[in-house]
């Protein structure tokens, strides 16, 4: 009996004792927790044949890492300059990469291998930019070298990660656009470029700004820079400047096309319109039956149709009644919509409203009838009734609240259930909000005194907030004055632009045309708007060719 129970009990010992083996070992498996997180990319350690040899003769490259990588885009983000005529076999052993020549290298000749993004590490996929391997089959290496920056004119911020891609002269137009190039990099952090081991040569210069990966420009959502004279390159450049713009396509094209949840049609244009309109053209009844908005920039709209009984229909846009495009969407018959009649108002983020004005109900769908009876107003917890509401007759979706507003007052705007009525027959629920006046201190007066550079010339002023939106716009030829009233306090900007063809806009470049975009001027000065201030600026336009 003694037996038994020490025979339990070793083997309750043991079981506990492998448990706990099992568990701190685990836990000594585990990896460490918290740390720096690590930001390093993988670091050459070595290179066989090194880097910048002359006279090469080898068949393969080994190209030793700190740790291990993989490769991201290869076949886009790695080029050789020159090309041989087959292409070279690019693969990962382990913690090195291997480059195997297929075909013969030309004679007294410098090659470059450009990895482009391709190489990063597989834990955190820090990436290795702008890494090169040089060598040359000849005594001599190509040594010249091109260098600038890339900037975005808008904004007078350097761009960076924009790949700038030089082709030689005689394979630019065949090139460009069709094929990437052999010869590029990606600027830094700060904006700057430096394209290393070039020969001697003429060259075209761009910089691309892609939503894709294959270093092509191929897309009018794309931005673009270029030179339009070539680089003549017989010694070191630098001090290139290439501006980014983005071209007006050729051809207008809706690029998307939808009903929306409401049942509203939706649209997005390829490029602005300065004054555009649609018409149903099929079912052609239904043209007089619809209501369309433009967005301010011309470039989306909304059409609401008050008959929604058709499966299909067509959609014919222009500008300046000139016909651009015709596009078809397909809906069921009997499709179901989800709408939901909500007001919105031109009430600030602080819950104001600009004093001396009216305020704006905006609804989410267009209205057919509103009865004012069933909507209250309050101030200071009493109600008023020597309000009025009025209808907006441009736009079917705004009605005005217009009421002798006092400063000091709290006002609640209540829309009782069924006050208003869609085109579609849906009423609205219940709503309010609650407000108050802004006070008139908070806002000052600007006034902005132009030196124009060249009376010959035009000129655009744009005044532009903190978020760079362009709250005025004035054109003038000669030394003007500009009066702002009213404007909130805050801080402003001023951007000129140097308008060549007279238009009162601003023009984008072209590439296949050779047209730069206007240049662009941004006044570094800040200008700060105070309480109840009357403030103001001078503005010395400087002249366009000291711009860079």
């Amino acid at each position: 009996m003694r037996l038994n129970h020490i025979c339990l009990f070793l083997t309750n010992f043991l079981l506990l004792f492998g448990i706990g083996l099992v568990i701190f070992g685990c836990a000594s498996m585990q990896r460490p927790q918290g740390g720096p997180r690590d930001r390093t990319p993988p670091k050459l350690l070595k290179a066989t044949p090194p880097n910048m040899t002359r006279n090469f003769s080898a068949k393969q490259i080994q190209l030793q890492f700190d740790e291990f990588f993989k490769l991201t885009n290869q076949y886009q983000e790695i080029t050789f300059s020159p090309n041989p005529e087959k292409a070279p076999e690019v693969k990962v052993k382990q913690k090195t990469l291997v480059i195997n020549f297929r075909d013969s290298l030309l004679k007294n000749t410098t090659y470059v291998i450009n990895f482009g993004k391709a190489i990063a590490d597989v834990t955190e996929g820090n990436v290795l930019k702008n890494f090169t391997y040089v060598f040359s089959t000849g005594p001599h290496i190509d040594s010249l070298s091109i260098s600038g920056s890339v900037t975005d004119p808008q904004s007078a911020d350097k761009q960076k990660d924009v790949t700038v891609m030089l082709f030689p002269l005689k394979l630019d137009s065949a090139y460009f656009g069709k094929k990437k190039p052999s010869i590029f990099t990606t600027t830094d952090s700060s904006g700057n470029f430096s394209l290393n081991n070039l020969h001697e040569g003429d060259y075209r210069i761009y910089a691309l700004k892609e939503q894709a990966v294959d270093k092509i420009y191929n897309s009018d959502k794309e931005l673009i820079a270029f030179l339009k004279e070539p680089i003549h390159l017989h010694k070191d450049t630098n001090g290139i400047v290439l501006s980014l713009f983005q071209q007006k396509p050729e051809k207008f094209r809706v690029t998307e096309k939808r009903f929306d949840m409401d049942g509203k049609m939706f649209f997005i244009f390829n490029q602005q319109l300065k004054h555009p309109s649609a018409k149903i053209i099929y079912p052609p009844a239904l043209d007089d039956q619809k209501i369309t908005e433009f967005s301010k920039t011309g470039d989306t709209s909304w059409i609401y149709m008050r008959n929604m009984n058709f499966d299909s229909i067509r959609v014919a846009f222009y500008d300046n009644q000139k016909p651009l495009d015709s596009v078809s969407l397909r809906k069921g018959l009997k499709e179901a919509y989800t709408r939901n009649l909500t007001f919105q108002y031109n009430i600030g983020m602080d819950g104001k409203l600009k004093p001396g004005t009216d305020l704006v109900l905006t609804a989410s769908l267009p209205i057919e009838t509103a009865e004012a009876s069933l909507v209250a107003l309050k101030e200071d917890s009493a109600y008023v009734t020597d309000f009025t509401l009025q209808k907006n007759l441009e736009n079917p979706r705004k009605y005005s609240m217009k009421y002798r507003w006092r400063q000091d007052a709290n006002y609640e705007i209540t829309i009782n259930e069924n006050a208003f009525t869609d085109i579609y027959g849906d009423k609205n629920k219940k709503q309010f909000k609650r407000f108050q006046i802004n006070k008139q201190e908070n806002y000052s007066s600007l006034t902005l005194k132009f030196t124009v550079p060249d009376t010959s010339k035009a000129y655009v002023a744009q005044v532009l907030d903190e978020k760079k939106n362009i709250l005025h716009t004035e054109a003038f030829t000669k030394n003007t004055s500009v009066v702002l009233k009213d404007y909130p306090t805050g801080k402003y900007q001023i951007k000129v632009v140097y308008d060549e063809n007279r238009n009162g806009e601003w023009d984008t470049g072209s590439v296949k045309q050779g047209r730069q975009p206007e240049k662009i001027w941004l006044d570094p000065k800040i200008i700060t708007l105070r309480p109840n201030w009357e403030a103001e600026e001078a503005i010395e336009i400087p002249k366009e060719s000291t711009l860079p």
